[in-house]
């Protein structure tokens, strides 16, 4: 087995390299100091390429291995995918109890605490670390808040402080629309206001976004469904990291070691990074098998991110029972239906090889691995930290999203205390 040569970053929880100001017209010195801020690993650009370590830390066979090039792109939008229906699944559970106006405040901490963490963490695992408003559309191309298809962004730079996206198409306004206008308010405006501005902070602190129109939509068909300016100001205030972020920053997810894993081999090599000019019309399929790798995995982490800031923003306003209760409730609406399109997605078929394979895939367990045992009753072997608090401690098996709590990094190796195997 080679070892796909990687870059061996420290920990993100030094978050002077996006908050401080003065690096900003020093791209050198914000490289040096944001290659120490984020723990992630990525492909060289040349060479042979193969690895049997990811997010699980653990030597074997990764269940990426042996999956075609297509293949690793769809899983890469499913996974943006998922990590999406995560935040909808949570909302329901906090308008029945606390009302809308709860539901805003805890999404609005929600993605203030995650997203300026995990987006620094694809910037460097890309290598477009930068403080343009190319970065920042990068950025937004690769995150969970705006998994592609679902949402349809273009975007437009004029020059490095001036540039402009629109949704030709949202999803979650469509979703949104028939519950009314206090919903639509809530989602276009209250929460995406300052959470914007937050996962700008990530590239650079002094820069504003502004809409041009945005719902409730007049007339009611209006096209496109927003449209936003985005401007580096160079005399603004920068604006402070959300004191979230800070909490956030300090996970056991936010500092996880991402490794490519795979091959590239033939017609499909693509990029093996997201250097160079923004591509306005981004597809999967044009990235390597390898970067794909990445970015499934990275998108696996922004999802556990995200679970945890949920889970603190609860936990701040009705303590930890309710939190873990709500997540609990959040985890059982989102699993379900992430593997039902894995399934559709994959072939997957019923029975035990079928199942382990759907485990193997799901990125609410991606410290998960699947080793080659004899069917009909393969082994899924797993990884959780031990001593920590979960957001499911209830549930059986394997961990799942927003696993790591605040502590050291670390990598587990599969014992049989935390093996499961799949029944017949």
């Amino acid at each position: 087995m080679t070892t796909v040569a990687t870059t061996d970053l420290t920990d993100i929880t030094d978050l002077t390299a996006i908050t401080d100001p003065t690096l900003h017209d020093d791209p050198a010195a914000l490289g040096e100091r944001t290659a120490s801020a984020v723990c992630c690993r990525h492909p060289s650009p040349a060479g042979p390429r193969h690895s049997g370590v990811g997010l699980t830390g653990v030597q074997g066979v990764h269940p990426f291995d042996g999956m075609t090039h297509g293949q690793m792109a769809t899983l890469a939008r499913e996974y943006l995918l998922a990590g999406h229906m995560i935040d909808r699944a949570g909302m329901p559970h906090l308008i029945g109890p606390w009302g809308r106006e709860v539901m805003t405040e805890v999404a609005i901490d929600e993605w203030m605490g995650a997203s300026p963490v995990y987006t620094r963490r694809m910037q460097l695992a890309l290598g477009f670390t930068g403080t343009d408003v190319a970065t920042m559309f990068k950025g937004m191309q690769l995150d969970v808040g705006a998994p592609p298809e679902f949402l349809d962004f273009r975007y437009t730079v004029h020059d490095a402080d001036h540039g402009e996206f629109r949704l030709d198409h949202c999803g979650a306004l469509m979703d949104v629309e028939p519950m009314g206008d206090d919903f639509v308010l809530a989602m276009c405006h209250t929460i995406e206001d300052p959470t914007f501005e937050a996962t700008a902070c990530a590239s650079n602190p002094q820069a504003r976004m502004a809409p041009v129109h945005r719902p409730p939509r007049s007339p009611a068909e209006r096209h496109p469904h927003c449209h936003w300016t985005i401007t580096i100001d160079h005399d603004a205030e920068p604006l402070a990291m959300p004191a979230t972020a800070h909490h956030i920053a300090s996970s056991l997810a936010a500092s996880v070691v991402v490794e490519a894993v795979g091959t590239d081999t033939g017609d499909h090599w693509g990029r093996s990074d997201y250097t160079g000019d923004l591509d306005p019309d981004l597809r999967m399929e044009d990235f390597s098998s390898l970067a794909l790798s990445v970015i499934a995995q990275e998108a696996c982490v922004q999802a556990h991110l995200l679970v945890l800031s949920f889970q603190a923003a609860i936990a701040a306003r009705y303590g930890t029972d309710a939190a873990t209760d709500v997540c609990r409730r959040q985890f059982t609406g989102a699993a379900g239906l992430v593997a039902g399109r894995l399934v559709r997605a994959f072939g997957l078929q019923p029975g035990a090889d079928g199942l382990a394979r759907l485990l193997s895939l799901h990125p609410a367990f991606d410290r998960c691995r699947m080793w080659t045992g004899a069917s009909p009753s393969p082994t899924v072997w797993c990884g959780r930290p031990l001593g920590h608090v979960t957001p499911w401690p209830k549930l059986p098996g394997p961990p799942g999203w927003g696993c790591w709590s605040t502590a050291t990094p670390t990598r587990w190796p599969p014992s049989p205390a935390n093996s499961t195997t799949v029944p017949t």
